[in-house]
């Protein structure tokens, strides 16, 4: 019986471990998640948390305790919306290709409340399927996105309104990071405030050479330290910090020199290339990629020696996997490996 080994997801204010373990089921294994909307619990029991919000304490352990990979479908975890109102994404899926697409150009993708649950609806969904090996979020029209729309964020819609829109947008990011396959930014465009919060959390960001970003909120008196905490994790801390106080872009050349995105390409090569990473991704097995992504975020916040210990542990658990042995037979044997996946 072949068993996945823990893995442990980024964590956003806790660290939170994640496990899949196997079962015996009349002589059969089977991964047993628990609970089973894990996923989607995970960001939004952490959100409730930072905004004060009291309740489910059962899914907060200590720092390290093991909690159960499951995922949830977005039935569960979004809001219904009526039927005569459009999606404000858009999502199809081939060749185990995810492209999610923020569709409300003539609002400059902002991140309203509508389009954050969209987004986490299509991030969610099947998020479990063995058929899902990459995501990529990408935008219609010349802004990626605008941030949140700040017709939302006036005095008449209130405290708790506010609090969603803000406890909503941390668990879209969150979901990013603790997702099991790569996610992919795929930029043509202006990104500014949550929108370059979106970018800076993406595991991979592409973008073309047109494209630019910012942290406008300080010119509006709103300062952007949501999309602080994406930022200062992407770049150098002075770089964030200009962004953030005087709210001018940078460029794409820029972006990419101070880490913020990946690399820069022509606009006319931008679909093509962002391609070209995802159909790499998807040719590889799904369970090495989501115990190798896993692994590098829980070890980024620990000291030298802690680090190595978790890494030589995954190591070791990689080894283990079915695909793990099936790469290094295949590579001995000199013929293309047959993923479990």
């Amino acid at each position: 019986m072949d068993t996945e080994p823990d893995f442990v997801g980024g964590a956003w204010g806790e660290a939170l471990s994640c496990r899949i373990q196997t079962r015996k089921t009349r002589g059969l294994g089977r991964l047993h998640c628990r609970p089973r909307c894990f996923f989607a619990a995970m960001a939004l029991v952490a959100g409730r948390r930072a905004f004060g919000v009291k309740g489910t304490s059962w899914l907060w352990r200590n720092r390290w305790a093991p909690l159960s990979a499951g995922f949830c479908s977005p039935a569960s975890a979004v809001t219904a919306r009526p039927e005569s109102e459009p999606r404000p994404t858009s999502m199809r899926q081939q060749d185990g290709i995810r492209n999610i697409v923020l569709s409300n150009p003539k609002k400059r993708n902002a991140l309203s409340l509508a389009m954050l649950k969209s987004l986490r609806s299509d991030i969610l969904h099947e998020a479990e399927s063995k058929d899902l090996k990459v995501i990529i979020i990408a935008a219609e029209g010349p802004v990626f996105s605008s941030g949140h729309d700040l017709k939302e964020l006036t005095g008449a819609r209130g405290r708790d309104y506010h609090t969603e829109v803000f406890q909503t947008c941390s668990e879209v990011m969150m979901l990013i990071r603790n997702h099991p396959v790569p996610i992919i930014a795929m930029v043509n465009g202006l990104a500014t405030a949550a929108g370059c919060q979106l970018v800076a959390s993406c595991d991979i960001a592409v973008a073309s050479d047109k494209s630019s970003f910012a942290t406008p909120g300080v010119n509006v008196g709103l300062f952007c330290s949501t999309p602080a905490v994406a930022l200062g994790r992407a770049v150098p801390r002075k770089v964030a910090l200009e962004m953030l106080f005087t709210g001018e872009p940078i460029s794409a050349q820029e972006a990419v020199r101070h880490g913020l995105i990946s690399k820069v390409v022509p606009e006319g090569q931008l679909e093509e290339e962002t391609m070209r990473i995802a159909k790499k991704i998807a040719s590889l097995s799904r369970s090495v990629v989501a115990l190798g992504k896993a692994t590098f975020y829980k070890q980024l916040s620990q000291d030298l020696t802690t680090a190595y210990y978790l890494t030589s542990q995954a190591m070791v658990d990689n080894l283990a996997l079915k695909d793990g042995q099936e790469g290094i037979e295949a590579f001995i044997q000199k013929r293309k490996p047959i993923w479990s996946h």
